[in-house]
């Protein structure tokens, strides 16, 4: 055969060998690529047998077993792990192996290492070439992502605050706990099928926050209103963004709820606390006034406009003590100071301070320290309150008291001397009557005149004691003013004093005693012409009488020398007197200011020396105008006291032996049949077998009083008019024709009005102590006339 042909074949052979060399080598660089892709993973691949023997394996799965290729291949996986064990696996093949395929996160602790590590696997069941059955997988290390997710988790549900996910149409995707509790909710599952927009309060505010989501992407610190399940509101700030899709949409919002509610409430309470701080101080009835360290007024309370006249911030800025007193500045100024450098804990004063209006007020102010957070003391508080009416108040009751006490010791006193100036005026009128000369007749008129007087005096401390026991009436005051006037207008024209007194016509009436009231005119008139008379030998006295609001007001105003200003304040104190010894008995303007003062008014006395002296009375003005008086009747001249007295029997009953004694004899001379005896009991005694015509009692009698012993006598006059079956002993107290007995009360006191008139309606009268025979005797004349008789 020809060699050229076989050479080609030969060549042909070389060139086949060598395009199979380039194959294999871009077969194996291929590999090699793929090998090196596969190993660069950061996720392990593996293919498993089903009895978990490790085939194919890559890098990334060495490196986690810790073992070379040659160590892995051939071995079993479970070989490497501590878990999940083998029979964990076993148990869960048939699963894989029915479903063909899996995935998820698992836990993998690896028999090298300790702790555990989260992996996200991925599983296949593959069918091989030689018709077995194999897995293969991936698996990616996650465990640091496992933690923040546990870690986002934990927080997620320990959080106080509300965390929520949801549509932009409310529908919930997640919510934390603290939502749920917040919003009333058993389970986080029933809060997913809710809408959270059917939970705001207003759904306003749902809208308003969707807009500003929209506008600005995001929102911080909103306020809304959510209802709970169960209708309650919870008041609420909320921060949230949303989530856009690629065009810009809103898909999911996020957002975070605090509740706020107890917060609103502690605040609403401290705003209520603080509104009633305010109002407690406003309230208050003192002062209240904070002062920094200087003195310096740096808070002042509303009632400052009620205490100094003036608003608060009048005074802000201002210090202590500028409207003080001079005389009382520098002690409330040692007091504040004293307080800020914390010598004092608290301390109290009081001065005088200027009212806006001119006046000085007496203010009490009590003071503490102010201190800070620290316990430095930062400056004072001071409480400040106007005692200048409690002063007063705290006088005019001393002076009540003062007056009560002198009272009741002058009642007693006066009580103790009617009763001998009685027998006095008495015996005198008796040896008056029985005087041999003219000349023993005058001096026992000097003996009556001073008895009189005596007399004068013990009803001047009566009237001081009980000044309001007489009955009022409407009166005009010019009317008894004029009686005064012209009752002493000759004395006064005598020592040339004169008087002007022009009232104007429409002055209210007055209720009012006539004869106490014409005591307090005529004691202010005589002590004006006294004083005239003190510096000069003539003078003038002014009487006016005005109207001031509800009160008729009289003064009575000199030109004497005037009141010192030392005594100011004593002339009204019971026996202060300015006169020589027998000159007064220092009593008269005493019993004036008790006798207006029970009417319901008030005396002033103004003066200025060398300038005279006013005096200033004021009485309420009665309701109503008083009616005229009726027209006077003409009385029948009452026949001569001896005459009308003679053949009458009397009883005499007082525990006092010498006006026993004295009234027996006078009534015996003037023709009456009279017996005494010294107590109530004598008297029934005496009148169970003795008719009498008239019985003359004291009214306070030890034992049964005068009182009481009228009473029973007119209870037994009763009884006897009412016929058979009344004791015999009862029967016999009755006068000549079945009358009781006219009855006459004797007293040292004054009787309470309201008692007389009660005894008098019961057919009673009074007769006053001390009184002469004379008086007595005119008394009884008109009460032993016959009664006129009234027909049935």
């Amino acid at each position: 055969m020809p060699k050229t042909p076989h050479k080609k074949t030969d060549a042909s052979e070389t060139s086949a060998e060598s395009a199979l060399q380039l194959l294999n080598e871009q077969i194996s660089r291929s590999q090699r690529a793929y090998r090196e892709l596969i190993d660069h993973l950061d996720q392990a691949l593996f293919r498993l047998s089903l009895q978990g023997e490790i085939r194919v394996a890559n890098l990334q799965l060495s490196r986690i077993l810790g073992a070379s290729f040659q160590e892995l291949i051939g071995r079993k996986l479970t070989e490497f792990l501590d878990s999940p064990s083998p029979a964990e696996i076993e148990r869960a093949l048939p699963a894989l192996l029915e479903t063909g395929a899996w995935s998820g996160t698992i836990p993998v602790r690896l028999t090298h290492e300790k702790e555990s590590r989260y992996f996200s696997c991925w599983l296949q069941v593959k069918q091989d070439a030689d018709g077995s059955r194999s897995v293969i997988g991936c698996a990616r290390d996650v465990t640091a992502q496992h933690e923040s997710e546990i870690r986002f988790t934990e927080l997620f549900e320990s959080l106080r605050e509300g965390i929520i996910f949801s549509t932009p149409a409310g529908r919930v995707l997640d919510a934390n706990p603290a939502l749920v509790r917040m919003l009333g909710f058993d389970s986080k599952e029933q809060l997913l099928r809710e809408n959270f927009a059917d939970y705001y309060d207003k759904p306003e505010d749902r809208e308003r926050f969707l807009r500003l989501i929209s506008e600005k992407g995001s929102v911080q610190n909103v306020d809304i209103v959510l209802r709970r399940k169960d209708g309650r509101r919870v008041y609420c700030l909320t921060s949230g963004f949303a989530i856009r899709d690629a065009s810009g949409k809103p898909v999911r919002l996020q957002g975070i709820i605090v509740d706020v509610t107890e917060r609103m409430e502690i605040e609403k309470k401290l705003h209520r606390e603080q509104g009633f701080g305010r109002q407690l101080i406003e309230c208050f009835p003192d002062m209240i006034a904070v002062m920094d360290r200087e003195g310096h007024f740096t808070y002042l309370s509303e009632r400052t406009r009620d205490v100094l006249g003036a608003s608060p911030e009048e005074y802000l800025g201002r210090r202590i003590g500028g409207a003080t007193h001079p005389e009382d500045r520098e002690a409330l100024l040692k007091m504040i100071r004293d307080i800020v450098d914390g010598h004092m804990g608290n301390a109290q004063l009081e001065s005088r301070v200027r009212h806006a209006n001119g006046e000085w007020r007496t203010l009490r102010t009590s003071a503490s320290p102010m201190f800070d957070e620290e316990g430095r003391i930062t400056g004072a508080v001071a409480s400040v309150r106007d005692v200048t009416e409690a002063h007063l108040a705290e006088q005019q009751n001393a002076q009540k008291e003062k007056f009560a006490a002198m009272g009741q010791m002058m009642a007693g006193a006066a009580h103790e001397l009617n009763n001998p100036l009685t027998a006095i005026l008495g015996v005198s009128d008796l040896l008056r009557d029985r005087a041999p000369d003219d000349t023993t007749r005058r001096q026992i008129d000097l003996v009556l005149q001073q008895a009189r007087r005596a007399a004068g005096i013990v009803q001047n401390l009566l009237a001081f004691s009980r000044p309001s026991i007489q009955g009022r009436a409407k009166l005009r005051l010019e009317e008894v003013l004029r009686d005064v006037i012209r009752s002493q207008s000759a004395s006064l024209a005598a020592k040339n004093i004169s008087v002007k007194f022009d009232p104007p016509a429409d002055i209210p009436h007055v209720e009012g005693d006539r004869r106490l009231l014409t005591q307090i005119f005529s004691n202010l008139l005589i002590n004006a012409e006294q004083s005239i008379l003190t510096a000069r030998d003539s003078g003038g006295v002014v009487i006016s009488l005005k109207k001031s609001g509800g009160f008729a007001c009289v003064a009575v105003a000199d030109d004497g020398p005037g009141i010192p200003p030392e005594n100011i304040s004593k002339i009204f104190d019971p026996f202060f007197t300015t006169k020589r010894p027998g000159g007064g008995s220092g009593l008269g303007l005493t019993i004036c200011l008790g006798v207006v003062k029970d009417h319901g008014g008030t005396i002033e006395a103004h003066s200025e020396p060398g300038r005279g002296a006013e005096f200033r009375v004021f009485l309420p003005a009665a309701a109503e105008a008083v009616a005229a008086p009726p027209a006077a009747q003409p009385v029948k001249s009452a026949p001569a006291a001896s005459e009308a007295l003679a053949g009458h029997t009397a009883l005499i009953v007082d525990d006092e032996e010498s006006i026993r004694e004295i009234v027996q004899e006078g009534l015996s001379a003037r023709g009456m049949k009279v017996h005494a005896v010294a107590s109530s009991e004598e008297a029934m005694t005496y009148l169970e077998a003795n008719p009498c015509d008239v019985v003359i009692c004291d009214f306070n009698l030890p034992g049964m009083s005068g009182e009481k012993f009228f009473e029973q006598l007119a209870a037994s006059g009763r009884s006897a008019s009412a016929g058979a079956g009344v004791p015999a002993r009862h029967l016999a107290p009755v006068r000549r024709g079945g009358e009781l007995p006219r009855f006459v009360f004797m007293t040292g006191e004054l009787v309470e009005s309201e008692i007389f008139d009660q005894l008098r309606g019961k057919g009673a009268a009074m007769l006053q102590k001390p009184f002469n025979i004379s008086a007595l005797a005119a008394l009884l004349a008109g009460v032993l006339q016959p009664q006129p008789s009234t027909a049935a």
